[in-house]
């Protein structure tokens, strides 16, 4: 069997639909989203910003996650070569009926966001027992 082989993929910026009050790029966060019995969880790539400056925002089922990332350069510097680019994260996802919106929770640690999205109880599986009758 064939190994996969991973490819890098390239950060672009993307167009946003809704009016930022801050100049510069948006770029949208790669993430991975995870499955098991209680919940689903998601890792947000979001490097440069931090926990501080992570908002996450939950209104008629759309959750969206921004990230405000700050100028590398301090005072006094100025920059000579940039070969990484820096602005800020947008995603938005559509939360369906099978997550308990009251009992999310976000932690944020070195760049990564992690959002745990409890399941209902009805969305739980469960096992049920067969009685001898």
């Amino acid at each position: 069997m064939a190994e996969k082989e991973l490819q890098p993929r390239k950060k672009e910026a993307v167009a946003t639909e809704t009016e930022l009050t801050r100049p510069g790029r948006v770029f949208l966060p790669a993430v991975d989203i995870y499955e098991n019995p209680e919940a689903l969880v998601l890792l947000a790539d979001m490097p440069g910003v931090a926990s501080d400056k992570v908002m996450i925002n939950l209104k008629d089922d759309r959750l969206t996650i921004t990230g405000e990332v700050s100028p590398p350069m301090r005072g006094g510097e100025q920059l000579l070569v940039q070969e990484y680019e820096t602005g800020n994260y947008m995603r938005e996802f559509s939360l369906g009926q099978i997550i308990d919106q009251n009992r999310i929770e976000a932690t944020m640690k070195n760049g990564v966001l992690r959002l745990v999205l409890p399941k209902v109880e009805k969305a739980k599986p469960r096992k049920i027992e067969v009685k001898v009758g």
